[in-house]
C-alpha cells in the first residue's frame, strides 16, 4: 500500500482527507505539530509529531516512509491574526512550505497537492471566481499561500514536481460517520461558532459588519463539505499518480449564502433560534466569495454531493452533539 505524507493531517480538514484516504487503499502518514490539531484525530495511520521548521525530522519521515506523494494542510489561517502579524505567516506558511518541498524533491518524492484558498484571489466584488480570475490577495494568509502556489511552479520548472492546487472556498460539515468533525482552537469559524451559541456553550454570535454591498448587508461565502473537500484531494492525488501533470481546481459548491441566511438555515435546521449581535466589520474580509468549481467537476468528475447548507449544518449538529465535545 502506498504511503502518502499528509501535513496537517490532525486537524479538521486534513483529518477527513485521512479518512478518504485510508478508504482508498493508502496508508496517511500524518505530519502534524499539534499546534492546532488534535492527536485524537489520527486515526488511519502512522503519526509524526513534528514542525515544518524542522527539516532533519522531515527528512527522516520521507526516508522512513518513502511517500508517492505530499498531501500539504499544515498552515496557519486566521485572517484576523494575518492582518495584525503578517511576519507570522510568512515565516510559519511560505518558510514551512519551502522547507517541506525541498525535502520531497531531495527525496524524490515529486507529487504534491496543495490546500491553497479562496483568500488568493482577493475582493472581486461579488462576481463568480473560476480558476483564471486574477489573484489580488487582502491579507497575508491569502499572500503567503499564492506564495506556495509560486514554488511549486518553479520547483515544477526546474525539478519536475509535479502538483495540483486546490483553492477552496468556506468548508463546513463533519465526517457523516462521527468519527470527525470541526473543533479548532479558538473556533473561529460561523457554523460551529453558531451552534456553540444555540447550545450555550459561548456568548451570541458576533455578525462582523452589516453593511456590505451584498443583498442584505452581510458577507457572502460559498461552503463546500469537509468530505467533499476530501474527497477531491483523493481525486487530484489519482491524477497525478496517473502522471497527467500539473493542475489548479477551485473547490465550493458554486453557491454564495449570507451570514443571515446561514443562521436561518441553522435555527431552521436545530428548531432553535440563533442568539446573535451585531459587530462591525474586521480588516481583511472579503464582501462576498463563490467559486466556479465546473473545471473540477469536468477534468477530475468531482461533484460536491453532500454540499447543501441544511446537510453541512446536520451534520456540523450531530458532531456537536457528541459527549466531549469542545474538551
Amino acid at each position: 500500500m502506498d504511503h502518502i505524507l499528509v501535513t496537517g493531517g490532525a486537524g479538521y480538514i486534513g483529518s477527513h482527507a485521512c479518512k478518504v484516504l485510508a478508504a482508498a487503499g493508502f496508508v496517511p502518514v500524518v505530519y502534524d505539530n499539534l499546534s492546532t490539531g488534535w492527536a485524537e484525530a489520527v486515526k488511519y495511520g502512522p503519526f509524526v509529531q513534528g514542525d515544518l521548521a524542522d527539516r532533519a525530522t522531515l527528512d527522516e519521515v520521507f526516508a522512513r516512509y518513502r511517500p508517492k506523494a505530499v498531501m500539504h494542510f499544515a498552515a496557519l489561517s486566521l485572517v484576523g491574526v494575518a492582518m495584525q502579524d503578517p511576519g507570522l505567516y510568512w515565516r510559519a506558511n511560505v518558510l514551512g512550505s519551502l522547507n517541506l518541498i525541498e525535502a520531497a524533491v531531495a527525496s524524490g518524492c515529486m507529487n504534491f497537492v496543495f490546500s491553497s484558498t479562496c483568500a488568493t484571489y482577493g475582493d472581486h466584488d461579488g462576481v463568480v471566481l473560476d480558476e483564471d480570475t486574477p489573484q489580488h490577495p487582502i491579507n497575508a494568509y491569502g499572500a503567503s499561500k499564492r506564495a506556495i502556489e509560486d514554488m511549486l511552479r518553479n520547483f515544477s520548472e526546474s525539478h519536475g514536481l509535479a502538483h495540483v492546487i486546490f483553492r477552496y472556498f468556506n468548508v463546513a460539515g463533519a465526517d457523516p460517520e462521527g468519527e470527525l468533525g470541526e473543533q479548532h482552537r479558538p473556533e473561529t469559524h460561523l457554523i460551529p461558532l453558531m451552534l456553540d451559541a444555540i447550545e450555550g456553550r459561548r456568548a451570541a454570535l458576533t455578525v462582523f459588519g452589516s453593511d456590505y454591498p451584498t443583498p442584505d448587508g452581510t458577507c457572502v461565502r460559498d461552503y463546500v463539505h469537509v468530505i467533499d473537500l476530501a474527497e477531491a484531494h483523493v481525486a487530484g492525488l489519482g491524477w497525478l499518480l496517473q502522471g497527467k501533470g500539473n493542475a489548479v481546481f477551485n473547490l465550493g459548491s458554486g453557491h454564495g449564502f449570507s451570514v443571515r441566511e446561514v443562521l436561518q438555515a441553522a435555527a431552521s435546521v436545530t428548531n432553535r433560534p440563533v442568539p446573535v449581535v451585531e459587530g462591525g466589520r474586521r480588516a481583511g474580509d472579503a464582501a462576498a466569495l463563490v467559486s466556479g468549481s465546473t473545471r473540477a467537476a469536468a477534468v477530475l468528475g468531482w461533484q460536491p454531493k453532500r454540499s447543501t447548507l441544511p446537510q453541512m449544518i446536520r451534520d456540523a449538529w450531530a458532531w456537536s452533539q457528541k459527549p466531549g465535545y469542545g474538551k
